[in-house]
């Protein structure tokens, strides 16, 4: 019995003690389990926080390297290329006009000893000034010596849809392209560019684009500074980039404008000035590139006169220092300057409404753009005649149609282009007030073809000085809506469209565009031309040479 006992009494113990061990070890599987978890906790945090002050150290990287300024560090030692001014290659028998535009690649030495390729109109880079007047009648043989598909659309100008050069109006390799018309609209800057759809932005970044100038009897009767590249000065402005020699096409990190280049060029010269011999001195503004936009105004703050919007003269002259315009957009201003002096024109900084646009949009960037050098002795101008003209085009009173347009990069009106659709029908000759929305989170801007409009109010206000002439492009910041004023009074064309979109180009290459036709009071919309394929009335726009509105 005792023996029996004890074994039950030394079983007891061994259990006892391995429930003591074993309790033990799980005891030490959870501290180890613990500071295991711990150590992973750690870890992890110190990751995160790694992680957050990398991306912190990065943002800060890119939002301190965002703005850029060429303010002060330009050499000023090119002086200014004024394009030539384009003389018919013959006059037709009926009056016509003929003149000949060549789309062609080419190099330019923009900087001493760096051939950078380019393409041009009859040239290596952009094209010369053609010039007519209202009532002229004009024919431009385009032809397309490039090796892909172009187009030349006449921005600003009221025209034909079959004429207009959009997207439909495509010029193959080798083809020639033959538009006429009527020059029937007030003196005005006008321009002209590609348009092929999905590729506008790479045509113009590289040369082609070029000036169109429309007179008219009253403004060439008004004492107006007026003789070409003496005291009436083309002034198109592009941002460009290089990557050593050549040309760097590249969007930036958070640049959802699109292009942005870190220098300025006018009429393809780089670090220009240009000596002017006359008190008064009428610069045409014109802004060429593809995504930037400019506050012009002189480096000592000088006040000038704007004279002209994109579609032409004001009803008065504006005094102002500064003056913004997107890509697309004109305007004439004439300036004083006195015997010796020099001054700079230059872009400055501008607010788009909200941080992050203005730093990631330009907003912050700054450049000098083109030095005026006054000889000792200047020439007298006559003063500024204190009104300079009507402006032809509606003021929405007799208004019978309104439309609506909300911007975003996805698309208008949350569509993106379509070649083969219309958007809009519009019947001809009746007055029509489009009000165009940004709540976009980005800038955007607004071109309408064929027409000139008025705007009406910008947020529900008087628009400012600026913007009260005849316009076929305006800047929309984020958080902006504009009511516009428009009468398509041109021939109706059921078949053909013209265009409407952002002309922040990349924004326009992306699909941010849409179609519209004019048609007589009760017509509907046909197929638009070209849904299929490019062609021409007359033929395909290749080697044949096929004639458009023939």
């Amino acid at each position: 019995m005792r023996k029996t006992n004890a074994l039950r009494s030394t079983n007891a113990i061994v259990a006892t003690g391995q429930g003591e061990a074993g309790a033990t070890g799980r005891w030490a599987g959870r501290s180890k389990g613990s500071r295991t978890l711990k150590r992973v906790l750690v870890a992890l945090g110190t990751v995160v926080t790694v992680v957050i002050a990398l991306v912190g150290g990065g943002f800060a990287w890119l939002w301190t390297g965002a703005d850029v300024s060429t303010v002060g560090k330009g050499s000023f030692t090119n002086e200014l290329v004024i394009p030539s001014l384009a003389e018919p290659t013959r006059v037709k028998a009926n009056g016509t006009k003929v003149f000949d535009l060549d789309m062609r690649a080419g190099e330019r030495e923009f900087r001493p000893g760096k051939p950078t390729r380019t393409w041009g109109f009859n040239g290596a880079y952009l094209g010369p000034t053609l010039r007519a007047e209202r009532g002229d009648k004009v024919e431009v043989r385009v032809r397309n010596s490039l090796d892909e598909p172009s187009t030349v659309h006449w921005h600003g100008m009221h025209l034909p849809a079959r004429m207009d050069g959009g997207p439909h109006q495509m010029v193959d390799p080798g083809g020639v392209w033959s538009p006429h018309w009527t020059i029937d609209q007030p003196a005005a800057t006008l321009w002209y560019h590609p348009h092929p759809h999905g590729r506008t932005e790479r045509h113009v970044q590289r040369g082609l684009a070029g000036m169109f100038l429309v007179d008219d009897k009253k403004s060439s009767s008004l004492p107006l500074p007026k003789r070409y590249g003496v005291d009436d000065l083309p002034v198109i402005v592009q941002d460009v980039k290089f990557d050593g020699a050549q040309f760097d096409y590249q969007h930036g990190l958070m640049q959802s404008v699109g292009f942005l280049g870190d220098r300025t060029m006018v009429n393809g010269t780089l670090d220009p000035y240009r000596e002017v011999r006359d008190e008064l001195v009428r610069l045409r503004l014109l802004n060429a590139s593809t995504a930037r936009v400019y506050s012009f105004g002189f480096d000592d703050n000088r006040r000038y006169a704007q004279i002209a919007t994109d579609g032409g003269l004001l009803e008065r002259p504006v005094q102002t220092d500064r003056l913004q315009l997107s890509p697309g957009e004109r305007a004439e201003i004439v300036v004083r300057v006195r015997p010796g002096e020099r001054t700079t024109l230059r872009s400055f900084p501008q607010d788009y409404g909200d941080a992050w646009n203005t730093r990631f949009g330009g907003g912050d960037d700054s450049f000098d753009i083109l030095q005026l050098r006054a000889a000792a002795t200047l020439r007298p101008s006559p003063a500024l005649p204190k009104r300079l003209g009507a402006l032809e085009v509606p003021d929405g009173s007799d208004a019978t149609r309104a439309r609506f347009f909300e911007l975003k990069k996805s698309g208008i009106n949350g569509r993106k282009m379509a070649m083969d659709r219309v958007d809009e029908t519009i019947t001809r000759g009746v007055t029509e007030t489009w009000t165009v929305r940004n709540n976009n989170g980005m800038p955007h801007n607004f071109h309408v073809h064929d027409v000139q409009f008025r705007v009406l109010e910008v947020n529900g206000r008087t628009p400012p000085p600026q913007l009260r002439g005849r316009k076929d492009t305006v800047f929309l910041p984020n958080g902006t809506t504009m009511k516009l004023a428009m009468r398509f009074d041109g021939p109706a064309d059921p078949n053909t469209p013209y265009m409407y979109h952002c002309h922040l180009l990349s924004h326009e290459d992306q699909g941010m565009m849409g179609q519209f036709v004019v048609v007589e009071e009760g017509a509907k919309p046909g197929q638009p031309a070209g849904s299929a394929q490019h062609t021409h009335e007359g033929g395909s726009s290749g080697p044949s040479n096929g004639t458009a509105g023939r």
